[in-house]
């Protein structure tokens, strides 16, 4: 099994069972809704708070398509740093937890295809393009933010304006790192 495969699973454990977070901040807002239809395909990480379970991950990308029971696949791969041409991936499942804005979803990268909902991460929609050409997912706790976007390249003005959002909701964004072009 791959090193993300298995990293992924263990962050799983650390979204459902992490500390605490500041009590300072506002309650996270998520977009208003969303077409879980149109959101499916390929996304490239154009910036991250980098962790762990990512150590060695570039050029990230995360593929999402509807499963038979309703719930999503998750295809996450990389290249993997320093290496020659080696990449990693990771396969999961997200279900969605508010059927209203389809907006908060848990993720979970399983053993063995075991759903446990106390070992998964949230995985919420906090801005989306109206076209889905870019999109910002972080959690509660603001421990964990991704911006994403379908075009490797994301345009400056968009990236500030994320940027922006993500600072104004209390995520450090000192933290993020960038996808090397």
């Amino acid at each position: 099994m791959k090193k993300l495969t298995k990293t992924l699973f263990i962050i799983s454990t650390l979204f459902g069972l992490g500390a605490c977070s500041s009590t300072n901040l506002p309650k996270l807002q998520t977009v208003e809704r969303v077409d879980l239809d149109r959101y499916q395909g390929e996304w490239h990480e154009i910036a991250r708070i980098d962790h762990w379970f990512q150590e060695g991950c570039i050029n990230s990308t995360a593929n999402y398509s509807m499963r038979d029971d309703g719930d999503i696949r998750v295809l996450n791969q990389c290249d993997v740093e320093n290496s020659d041409g080696e990449t990693d991936e990771a396969i999961g499942r997200a279900w969605v937890v508010d059927q209203e804005s389809n907006a908060k979803l848990k993720v979970q990268f399983p053993l063995k295809g075991i759903k446990l909902p106390f070992l998964a991460g949230d995985y919420w929609i906090i801005a989306l393009e109206e076209n889905y050409q870019y999109a910002m997912v972080g959690d509660p706790k603001r421990e964990y933010l991704w911006i994403l976007a379908r075009n490797e390249v994301l345009p400056q003005s968009d990236l500030d304006n994320l940027l922006k959002q993500a600072k104004d909701a209390g995520f450090p964004i000192e933290q993020l790192i960038y996808k090397l072009l």
